[in-house]
């Protein structure tokens, strides 16, 4: 393959700095998405292939590289959603989406020719890479996925949303509102950041404590914990309903083995914990809050979705910040 600095003819791309720079947001569009970065990664790559295998001649027609990026990038996102569906289908247990570091956190340690090569670099943190918002998204149809991911997240109109999907401007409309009736039935009243964090480290605190009656206070009596060892490592199979279920399952079965150590750190820009075992991460766990109680737990303990939480940190690391999201709106 012709290298990106040469395509076609052997001349320089004039372009090259201003497609490469798409990169960053291909990448935090495929992941939220696909909810891996390892396959955020694969879109993006196959899309510049895609990019760089056409003739000079036709690169130049095109008026918006940056848009024809973002639509082969969405359009090779919707077909491996379908090829996503059917290996979930064969997954062993619950599939959670993979865990995101924050970046004081993945960053511990790197060089920087490290930083710049690492996926995760590459996502914007912001409400949409909420463990709970991906959730949510794992339940819609790949086109109401891709069509509410573009429009209300990346404010793309409905008639670029439209060009991307393959459907009317009315129909992605239609998607993205059935999108959002989804995430309505789930949403629960916002909780501040910091009561977020404070209800995190009670939580981690009990657990440590081996209170039950700690845990049970600080879930709620509807709370469910889902894992995620996707076959490789013990894990619940079932998602475990009510707080005392959970609390009980946190002592009598995971309990606080020695050498177990639980650090609180930003997953997926929330408040969440860290589990590492003589140093080694075993475990990311993401939460949902609701005023003073947890919602919801989820806990991967698939090794593969761990890669990014290897590196081991001293000391915890800073909360992530949200940016404000990459595109303007110019049609709501």
């Amino acid at each position: 393959m012709e290298s990106a600095g040469e395509p076609g003819n052997g001349r320089p791309d004039p372009r090259l700095g201003a497609i490469m720079s798409e990169r960053r947001h291909l990448f935090n569009l495929a992941y939220r998405m696909l909810g891996s970065l390892a396959d955020a990664e694969d879109v993006v790559q196959e899309t510049y292939v895609r990019w760089y295998a056409m003739p000079r001649a036709r690169q130049d027609a095109v008026d918006s590289p940056a848009a024809w990026l973002t639509k082969v990038a969405g359009r090779i996102c919707l077909d491996v959603l379908g090829s996503a569906r059917a290996r979930r289908e064969s997954y062993v247990g619950e599939w959670i989406p993979e865990p995101l570091p924050d970046r004081g956190e993945w960053a511990f340690g790197r060089s920087d020719a490290a930083l710049a090569a690492d996926p995760a670099d590459r996502v914007t943190l912001d409400e949409s890479v909420g463990m709970a918002f991906l959730v949510v998204l794992e339940s819609m149809t790949p086109a109401e996925r891709l069509a509410f991911v573009l429009h209300d997240v990346f404010r793309y109109p409905f008639g670029e949303v439209a060009e991307i999907v393959g459907r009317s401007p009315a129909a992605c409309r239609q998607l993205a509102t059935s999108a959002r009736r989804r995430l309505r039935a789930t949403r629960i009243p916002a909780t501040p950041a910091a009561r977020r964090a404070e209800v995190v480290r009670e939580f981690k605190q009990a657990w440590e404590a081996q209170d039950i009656d700690a845990l049970i206070g600080l879930l709620d009596p509807d709370a469910t914990a889902v894992g995620d060892g996707g076959g490789l490592v013990e894990a619940s199979l079932r998602p475990i309903d009510g707080s005392e279920q959970i609390a009980r399952y946190l002592i009598d079965t995971v309990g606080m083995p020695a050498g177990l150590t639980l650090l609180e750190r930003t997953v997926n820009a929330q408040p969440g914990l860290v589990a590492r075992q003589d140093g080694v991460t075993v475990a990311v766990f993401a939460f949902d809050v609701a005023g003073d109680r947890i919602t919801r737990i989820w806990g991967v303990r698939n090794p593969e979705k761990l890669r990014p939480w290897t590196t081991p940190s001293a000391g915890e690391s800073p909360p992530g910040r949200a940016p404000s999201p990459e595109r303007e709106s110019d049609e709501s």
